[in-house]
């Protein structure tokens, strides 16, 4: 997401606080192997300078030669369908009834919010209105940014969310997307939020990519900090939230080889806010993640590539499975 616009103000500076340990919980566990390789990795020739492993060192922002927006259908690297071609039942795009649940996380309940929504421009009244987000009010929604050859965010999102959503179903979990292309615009950012809540999610988390400044690069998980006013409580839910994207970030790192942000964060992959009414209204644990930066050349070639993005899937479905595991 771009941190212009309703929900995406900049980011607070990061603060030291019991919330916001560094990575020392599960993420110590995981992180120093991960960056470890991932610098193992760069320096012989991989890693987030070029592709990270998942595109050719060839492919640029301005030309993805994988990108959906580019690819003919059926054509993406990975095998998959590019958003926004009309999918069989048994491709990614479809939305295929819910399997029986079996595996580890059956009976656990995660709910997927693919940022913003591919209509929203088109609806611009709607998503400027305000909304309560606790302590405040902000606008609806936003378009969300875009990859400087334009493939939008808000493409990226729900791409992301059917392969995170296969992964996790495949280990029995229940999954619900806040929205999957099946509405002209939004939902707002209250109704994302109350999702999760009357879904009585064990985790949720919100997909997103920044629009920050070429240069800035890497992904962080941002975590709710604690807000307590209007309709917002988060108190109850910080502490777990906090593991939740710990893990979530250090198995980022080793799926993908992406380095956290180096623009947020401190270096850690993660950033505490209590501006955004996604987190403040949440009642579940959750948190929201941001790939990569969009505006940024080499980020915004792993961003889309099919393959890359299916690892992104994977990272993420493994800190989701070693939080709702325990």
């Amino acid at each position: 997401m771009s941190y212009k616009g309703p929900d995406f103000d900049p980011p607070q500076t990061a603060r030291r606080s019991p919330l916001r340990r560094p990575l020392t919980v599960a993420l110590a566990a995981l992180v120093p192997g991960a960056l470890i390789g991932w610098g193992v990795y760069a320096a012989v020739g991989g890693g987030t300078d070029d592709t990270g492993g998942a595109v050719a060192s060839s492919t640029s922002a301005s030309s993805p030669a994988t990108s959906p927006a580019s690819a003919s259908p059926g054509t993406t690297d990975d095998g998959k369908r590019p958003t926004g071609t009309s999918p069989s039942a048994s491709e990614p795009g479809s939305k295929p009834a819910q399997p029986p649940a079996s595996g580890p996380l059956a009976g656990k309940v995660v709910v997927i919010d693919p940022g913003h929504n591919p209509g929203n421009f088109k609806h611009p009244a709607e998503i400027n209105r305000q909304v309560e987000i606790g302590p405040s009010s902000k606008e609806c929604d936003t378009t969300g940014t875009a990859t400087n050859a334009g493939w939008p965010e808000a493409e990226f999102t729900l791409d992301v969310a059917h392969r995170l959503r296969d992964l996790l179903r495949a280990q029995g979990a229940t999954v619900k997307l806040t929205q999957d292309g099946d509405r002209p615009w939004g939902p707002c950012v209250d109704e994302r939020a109350r999702i999760g809540n009357e879904a009585h999610a064990d985790a949720a988390i919100s997909l997103h990519a920044d629009g920050s400044a070429a240069g800035n690069r890497g992904f962080h998980v941002i975590l709710p900090g604690s807000v307590h006013g209007g309709a917002a409580d988060t108190r109850p839910i910080v502490g777990r939230s906090a593991d939740l994207g710990e893990r979530i970030a250090g198995n980022f790192v080793r799926a993908t080889g992406s380095a956290p942000s180096n623009y947020v964060g401190g270096g850690t992959g993660l950033v505490t806010r209590t501006d955004l009414g996604g987190l403040n209204l949440s009642t579940v644990p959750k948190v929201f993640i941001e790939c990569g930066n969009m505006r940024d050349s080499k980020d915004a070639a792993l961003l889309t590539s099919g393959a890359w993005r299916q690892k992104a899937a994977r990272g993420m479905s493994e800190g989701i499975v070693g939080f709702l595991r325990g």
